[in-house]
């Protein structure tokens, strides 16, 4: 597979029904881990507190009819048929809705958008060619002109962020909690007490370390155990219906529902936190979309875990129809209604299970702190790649290790399934309400439907969900105030390195120079050029940034070919190899200037430092060959160079016969061209040794004139010598006169969370050796 076309992904998602349906079966371990072992605690997190299991049934009745319909009504009706379609060029999630509403209103986070990214084939879908109603038009100009609402939107996203963060804090908490807690059936309540959390600690500790590892060693186990728990408690609710009440089934009525509430009324509405238990993970079938396909997904839920799940429940509710508990209600479990012969083998097939869905939210959460990093939203943090076959199986060690010690400090604290369901309820529904927010803007805007239609689905599905909210925000004094802390603490760091970034890209785009002024100063200040290859990365996809001209005014020399390198990431999932640099010259062609500019989508891999220097340089070499029919600039375009950018591939989309790099007789291809080549070679003073020879090979089909071949074999001979990046290490400080909480964010917020993360040497993966950082304090 290669990971940078995604190649696998594409095959697997157009590919047959045999492939169809494999996807079907892994997505099971990936997607479904976590929804499948709410039965280990729906029951037990409802009747914990606020209502009692009576002799007439009606609570269990009624539960078990909530249970049902909202199970058809959100994972069903909601993510599979309709929330499923708003994906972002297979990609799914909170940011996937957010991406696509930037790129139909042009309100992206990313300060340095540029025209040409809308050219991406990715950019905009193919269906949504036709006009905007007038609501619709007058809805994305309000967006396009207030700022305010703008921040709204990205604020709205950023809290559906900070909640699955939250949720991949206790999602394994609970999830492997309920399942040890079997372990009170076998001994008595005080050694229980004292054995559980210990366990449940060992268990999500060995979780956490083993993460390093990548999920792909193991990943082939995933869904043969989710399979196999499907299959135990399906089997074991159908043997409950049969052998205690095979009535149950007319409790999936919603009067049921109507008779809950009647009977137990604000107890009853208290107790719907619990009941909220039984769609936990849903958000997981629209998150994973990108590792799987729809139809893949819609199979694996319609035809075996929605099945498997309602049959669990009545089976359940079967049992406990036949059996009160009304001197103790927390006897109330799932373990209570497996036959007690096979309540072992339950137990570790339930441990395992638990296991495999915590192990697909913490993937969950490197992956979209993954993207809100890519997108300027998170600070900069180490990715690990863990498998050279799977796109998207990543690992972030600091993150890993601080939701480890989160989740232990939850499970130590609480103790108890009833705070960590209150708890997890509230994070699971509020991801919910934002992409029912974000999926009516998108209905409107990017479906360019009815408005009517944005607000029926609002309506409805946002009437469902606020009452279950209502229901878990009564139990903030009861846990659920942990996922409103988690995501206020994350939501600060995220906005304030938003803010910042902000900030300092304003600050270079009014700061930068023009190239007149800095090519008048050469005769004053006696710039040299030395040999070599000098690479400024920058922020700036226009002009010269201030970092530079700060360099070269205290020390006036720089290479002899010196490329103004962005790296900057686009609100689209992927971006196609043969899109991802954009080359243009910068002043006339003897100034050996060039800016290029490399474009990743939030869910790309960003190639190794001699992968990307060899694709940079060759870059650089098709733009010379394409334009080699075009004179030198002139000094009025000299400011406009981003008018004359061009597109250029990788070396994997070359084709046989193109130019090639040659380093110690290894080729490279670099661009498309004939099967005929001759070479053109760097001069090669004896003085001067080279450690590699480097030579280009040109087809021989094109006419090749003086003026390109002598600009390759400079660039050759440039290449030779070696290639300097020279980084800017900048400090923010606010402004004298500034507000307090200004000064706050950027001289002790956002400097905090610059020191404290990733530099932009991570970005290049390149040796210290070969950087030149150029520290600058910049005044926003």
């Amino acid at each position: 597979m290669d990971l940078e076309t995604g190649g696998f992904h594409n095959q697997a998602k157009k590919g047959s029904w045999k492939t169809i349906l494999t996807l079907a079966f892994q997505s099971l371990g990936v997607v479904y881990g976590d929804l499948s072992t709410s039965p280990l605690y729906v029951y037990k997190s409802t009747f914990a507190e606020d209502i009692s299991h009576s002799e007439t049934n009606e609570e269990i009745y009624g539960v078990l009819s909530f249970v049902f319909w909202t199970l058809t009504l959100v994972p069903l009706l909601k993510y599979v048929f309709i929330v499923l379609h708003a994906n972002d060029n297979g990609e799914g999630g909170t940011f996937a809705l957010y991406s696509l509403l930037c790129r139909h209103a042009r309100v992206s986070s990313l300060p340095n958008c540029q025209v040409a990214d809308e050219e991406l084939s990715e950019y905009k879908k193919d269906n949504n060619t036709q006009k905007n109603s007038s609501i619709g038009s007058r809805l994305k100009s309000m967006l396009e002109r207030h700022r305010v609402l703008q921040r709204l939107l990205l604020i709205l996203a950023l809290i559906g962020t900070c909640m699955v963060i939250g949720d991949g804090v206790l999602t394994p908490a609970i999830s492997v909690f309920s399942a040890v807690s079997g372990l009170e059936l076998s001994m008595s309540k005080e050694h229980h007490k004292y054995v559980e959390v210990p366990i449940a600690c060992i268990i999500l500790i060995g979780l956490f370390s083993l993460q390093h590892y990548g999920t792909h060693r193991v990943g082939f186990l995933f869904a043969p155990i989710v399979m196999t728990w499907l299959l135990c408690i399906s089997t074991i609710g159908v043997y409950n219906i049969f052998k205690w009440n095979r009535h149950v089934y007319r409790a999936l009525s919603p009067y049921y529902m109507y008779e809950f509430l009647r009977k137990t009324q604000s107890e009853g509405w208290k107790s719907l936190g619990g009941i909220l238990l039984c769609i936990t993970g849903s958000e997981a079938m629209f998150a994973d979309l990108g590792h799987f396909s729809q139809l893949s997904i819609k199979i694996a839920f319609t035809s075996i875990v929605y099945p498997a799940l309602v049959l669990a429940y009545m089976g359940q509710a079967a049992y406990l129809s036949q059996h009160h508990f009304s001197e103790d209600g927390s006897q109330i479990g799932f373990y209570v209604s497996v036959p007690e012969n096979i309540r072992w083998p339950v137990l570790i097939i339930a441990v395992l299970a638990a296991i495999v869905g915590s192990q697909a939210i913490i993937t969950g959460t490197f992956s979209i702190i993954k993207q809100c990093s890519a997108l300027g939203c998170f600070p900069r943090v180490k990715i690990v790649h863990t498998s050279s076959k799977f796109h998207g199986q990543i690992y972030i060690p600091e993150i890993n290790w601080i939701l480890m010690i989160l989740c232990l400090a939850v499970t130590i604290g609480f103790r108890d399934t009833k705070r960590l369901g209150n708890a997890s309820g509230l994070a699971v529904i509020t991801v919910m309400l934002v992409t029912t927010c974000l999926m009516s803007l998108v209905i409107v805007l990017c479906w360019n439907r009815s408005v009517f239609f944005a607000i029926a689905f609002v309506v409805f599905f946002g009437a469902i969900e606020a009452l279950y909210f209502s229901a878990s925000l009564i139990k903030f004094l009861e846990g659920a105030w942990v996922p409103v802390a988690l995501s206020f603490i994350f939501l600060i760091i995220m906005y304030t390195w938003h803010y910042g970034t902000i900030k300092k890209y304003e600050f270079e785009i009014h700061n930068k120079v023009s190239l007149n002024w800095l090519l008048s100063l050469g005769p004053s200040l006696g710039i040299v050029r030395v040999r070599g290859i000098g690479i400024i990365q920058t922020e700036l996809v226009s002009g010269i940034p201030a970092i530079f001209s700060h360099f070269v005014t205290n020390v006036p020399a720089f290479h002899q070919v010196l490329v103004f390198l962005c790296i900057k990431s686009v609100p689209v999932p992927h971006v196609k190899p043969e899109e991802r640099f954009l080359v243009g010259q910068i002043g006339p062609k003897e100034y050996r200037l060039y800016r290029c500019i490399v474009r990743y989508g939030y869910r790309d891999i960003h190639k190794d430092d001699v992968e990307f220097e060899n694709d940079l340089i060759c870059s650089i070499a098709e733009f010379i060959r394409e334009n080699s029919t075009t004179n030198s600039l002139s000094n009025e375009f000299i400011e406009k160079e981003d008018e004359k950018m061009t597109v250029v591939g990788t070396r994997s989309t070359a084709k046989a016969g193109g130019i090639q790099i040659r380093e110690d007789n290894e080729e490279q291809e670099c661009t498309v061209g004939t099967s005929n080549h001759r070479e053109i070679t760097s001069p090669s003073p004896p003085a001067i040794p080279r450690k590699k020879k480097v030579r280009f090979v040109l087809p021989e089909s094109p006419k090749i004139d003086t003026s390109m071949r002598a600009e390759l074999a400079e660039l050759m001979e440039a290449k030779e010598t070696g290639i300097a990046y020279i980084l800017g290490n900048t400090y923010m400080r606010a402004n004298p006169g500034s507000g307090i909480t200004k000064r706050i964010a950027i001289d002790y917020g956002y400097e905090f969370l610059r020191r404290n993360s990733r530099g932009a040497t991570y970005d290049l993966n390149v040796p210290r050796a070969s950087t030149l950082e150029v520290g600058m304090i910049y005044h926003v």
